[in-house]
């Protein structure tokens, strides 16, 4: 992993969780280090990785973030010069 670390959205962080915790056999805590000395600012906390695993662990196996009901959609409005 090199490169801008902000160029990482939250789904491909979720698939990084995913090959450490699945390929490599890796805890979340290992994970997270290694995603602080990679992403630095950027990487998620622990917490997040720690859900992340679990979520992988339960059979969830997405890396999509899913629409959730109660959300807010994007509104875009045009402005008009008068």
């Amino acid at each position: 992993m090199s490169g801008d670390a902000r160029l990482f959205n939250n789904n491909e962080t979720r698939a990084l969780i995913k090959v450490f915790s699945f390929m490599q056999g890796k805890a979340p805590k290992e994970i997270h280090v290694i995603l602080r000395e990679k992403l630095d600012k950027h990487a998620p906390s622990y917490a997040t990785v720690k859900n992340e695993v679990a979520q992988f662990k339960r059979g969830d196996f997405s890396t999509c973030n899913a629409p959730r009901p109660g959300r807010s959609q994007p509104v875009t409005t045009q402005v008009r010069d008068y």
